[in-house]
């Protein structure tokens, strides 16, 4: 590995089951500063629980740090593979927001002038696509992941993926159906990783308690690397990801090749949205419990060297 790493992941066991200890042992390496809006993706793709969707207590964990740190908090969410009203009131997400007085933004129903109309020759998106404008107005912006795989065509779903739940699913102004264009497109883990360029992170939380090592994302044969991972940089920490996917056996598209050629990850690099190589990842176990982990991760990824 190298010497002086440009992006740190910090893992932290959580086999006891306390999310919030783990969470905010993870929150305390971050500054994200005080005041302003905060906005929040969480992963609510469907109407399923842990690990398919973001675990409740992760969400309140987050949810409380944050309205605690901010003038305003703001999640926003659509769900792909669900009406998205229906998913995040049977998930608790309504009842949460209100608890706790955060605004929660339905992206399936979100107004045209709530959107931004992302251009570029250089996308393989066939005419741009939309992004929810309040990724890109906020002060600051968290996303919190899960560990899975994803049989749809995107091989993975962690950080990166997540990202698709803050693009138009279709828009009747433009005639365009953008959900039906990236699943039916050669080019899906391109254009993945091509939405991630238009809006930054302070602050990704990826729940790797238990995942989905294949099979995802609603649904999948079950792992439990007992693992919450924190990064500020999207490809890290989708990166560590994967190597855990391949410690645990993973599907063969995940299996195969070096990491950093993944389609996915391969491509954010291209887009500068984070480490280029394995070689600047720096981890950093917060317990006894971890540090075992991170060797063997870092083993996996010393061999992309």
């Amino acid at each position: 590995m190298n010497s002086t790493p440009s992006s740190k992941v910090f893992l932290i066991d959580s086999s006891d089951s306390n999310r919030n200890r783990a969470i905010r042992a993870l929150l305390e390496r971050f500054d994200l500063g005080s005041g302003g809006t905060v906005a929040l993706k969480a992963n609510y793709n469907s109407d399923d629980p842990f690990p398919a969707t973001t675990h409740p207590d992760t969400l309140r964990t987050l949810a409380e740090h944050l309205t605690a740190r901010s003038s305003k908090l703001v999640m926003a969410e659509r769900s792909g593979m669900g009406d998205t009203p229906g998913v995040l009131k049977n998930r608790g997400v309504f009842a949460l927001a209100r608890e706790l007085g955060f605004e929660l933004i339905d992206l399936e129903n979100l107004a045209s002038n709530g959107w931004l109309d992302i251009q570029s020759d250089s996308l393989h998106w066939k005419s741009g696509f939309k992004i929810a404008r309040i990724f890109q107005d906020a002060d600051r912006i968290v996303q919190t992941c899960c560990l899975k795989t994803h049989r749809f065509g995107g091989h993975f779903t962690m950080s990166l993926k997540n990202s698709v739940g803050l693009v138009a699913g279709r828009s009747e102004e433009a005639g365009r159906d953008y959900m039906r264009e990236l699943h039916s497109s050669p080019y899906q883990r391109l254009m993945i990783a091509e939405i991630n360029a238009f809006y930054r992170v302070d602050l990704v939380v990826m729940d790797a308690s238990s995942g989905f090592a294949r099979g995802g994302p609603e649904k999948g044969e079950l792992i439990t690397p007992n693992l919450i991972l924190a990064s500020s940089d999207r490809i890290a920490i989708d990166a560590v990801g994967v190597a855990l996917l391949r410690y645990f056996g993973s599907t063969p598209e995940v299996m195969r090749g070096r990491i950093f050629e993944q389609e996915q990850i391969a491509r954010a690099a291209e887009l500068g949205i984070g480490v280029r190589s394995a070689e600047e990842i720096e981890l950093v176990p917060l317990d006894s419990r971890s540090q075992k982990a991170a060797e063997e991760v870092g083993q996996l990824l010393a061999a992309e060297a």
